[in-house]
């Protein structure tokens, strides 16, 4: 019993190990940048380890966002088209991107 307690609680703590990185999901074209400034799913279905990406990536994002917009007396709208502005530019070989019409362009 003491063993399978043990075994349970390993796991659970390293539950977080398992999930896929955004390195990774891009690498695999399963996200890319969306035209809105955040990270969207390129293909469907989405894995619930994508999901979950997508929606911690884009939380933080938002909220540098409304920091940023806050700073600078821009409004959210232009701070998050810069942004997406500059993850084009950044954006590796491979990896993809929405195009000005929401198609996913591979780079």
């Amino acid at each position: 019993m003491k063993k399978l307690i043990a075994t349970i609680l390993l796991a659970m703590a390293f539950q977080g190990a398992w999930a896929i990185d955004i390195d990774t999901a891009k690498d695999q074209g399963l996200v890319g940048e969306a035209r809105t400034g955040y990270l969207a799913a390129v293909k469907q279905p989405v894995s619930a380890d994508v999901q979950a990406l997508i929606k911690d990536v884009n939380a933080k994002r938002k909220a540098k966002f409304r920091q940023a917009a806050d700073k600078t007396d821009a409004t959210l709208i232009q701070v998050q088209t810069r942004f997406y502005q500059l993850a084009v530019k950044r954006t590796a070989p491979g990896r993809y991107y929405q195009d000005e019409n929401g198609r996913w362009v591979k780079k």
